[in-house]
């Protein structure tokens, strides 16, 4: 490995971190430099796609009251 970094986390990622570890049998440090790969790759180019389908209305916009032209 190349570069050693130390950073501190909060107790909600550090338990996260260890279960989700646990879990998969994969170690902390391996999760750590996957997530920053992803993060480097552009894994979340459009972070607003997240939302697609999950609003409620009329399925064609157009036929809102006040927005047809008839």
């Amino acid at each position: 490995m190349g570069h050693t970094i130390s950073f501190r986390l909060t107790g909600e990622l550090a338990a996260w971190l260890e279960e989700t570890a646990a879990r998969t049998g994969v170690s902390q440090g391996r999760i750590i430099r996957d997530q920053l790969e992803r993060a480097k790759s552009g894994g979340s180019v459009q972070p607003f796609m997240r939302l697609a389908g999950s609003i409620r209305g009329p399925r064609d916009l157009s036929s809102r009251k006040g927005f047809s032209r008839s």
